[in-house]
């Protein structure tokens, strides 16, 4: 079983395998047609797509939800369901970010009790250069019965993020970049800054310049130095929307740290609910 990540070898070795799903996960805040665009020009054989807006999200309330939102458990059951996924099924999850939005599908996944899923490591473009295959043909899918076994304590609400912020029994972890976290640049939120009491730990960082995640040893060093030896389920990270902190805890996992938990609603459900204090 592959549950954090797998290479573009290993995933060829299994290309063609019944009982596997690669899911496409292309996405971009700017255009957020352009992953369906791009996944319907060329993609990973056999790949199926999920939009992060309509497929990984659930409906906005303007005032009250962040920017993504997570769908209810039996939304996002239904979903599983129509990609053909059950607990049969090996998955495997990739983008062109470095996991930046395949791990908001690999986490759900997890959170829903299936763990036999994994990012592919490098994305889309360590498929590429290794010379690997690529069509445009849009596979037929067979559902199957997904049967969710959430496991709840996984997400943090406002009102839990409000309690544990000062306990230093808990460590809140900001994903975003460093100048998003100091407040001092903020291109998509209406108000800028951090929750106060949130250490940082911003996710680019947890990959090479090549896309690829870093070593177990590297992530380790790299969390530790904000966690300070806090236990997995005592460390929550958060991001914008609830979507880059999953790459975050996709690297905290493979770090060989444990299952650390997500403030989903995250930044931008924060400053509806708190007015950014």
């Amino acid at each position: 079983m592959f549950d954090t990540l797998i290479s573009a070898k290993e995933l060829h070795n299994h290309l063609h395998a019944p009982a596997w799903r690669i899911v496409d996960c292309r996405f971009q805040l700017d255009d957020t047609e352009a992953g369906r665009r791009a996944y319907r020009e060329r993609h990973i054989p056999g790949a199926v797509y999920a939009h992060l807006d309509e497929d990984l999200s659930g409906p906005i309330i303007p005032g009250q939800t962040g920017r993504h939102p997570l769908p209810s458990v039996t939304e996002a059951g239904s979903l599983f369901s129509r990609l053909g996924i059950d607990q049969k099924v090996q998955v495997v999850v990739y983008d062109d970010k470095g996991g930046a939005i395949a791990a908001r599908l690999w986490w759900m996944l997890r959170w829903l009790g299936h763990d036999a899923v994994a990012v592919l490591d490098g994305g889309l473009s360590a498929w590429v250069a290794q010379g690997l295959p690529l069509d445009n043909d849009i596979p037929p899918v067979t559902s199957r019965i997904f049967q969710p076994r959430e496991r709840a304590d996984w997400v943090l609400n406002a009102g839990q993020v409000e309690t544990i912020r000062h306990d230093q029994d808990w460590v809140l972890i900001d994903s975003r970049t460093p100048e998003r976290y100091r407040g001092e640049h903020e291109p998509i939120d209406p108000v800028a800054g951090h929750i106060s009491g949130a250490h940082n730990a911003p996710h680019p960082e947890t990959v090479t310049e090549e896309g690829t995640y870093r070593s177990a040893t590297e992530l380790q060093h790299h969390f530790n130095q904000v966690t300070k030896g806090t236990p997995a389920e005592h460390t929550v990270f958060y991001c914008g929307s609830g979507v880059t902190a999953c790459r975050n805890i996709l690297a905290y996992k493979a770090a060989g740290l444990g299952d650390a938990r997500l403030y989903a609603g995250s930044w931008s459900e924060w400053i509806n609910r708190k007015g950014g204090n």
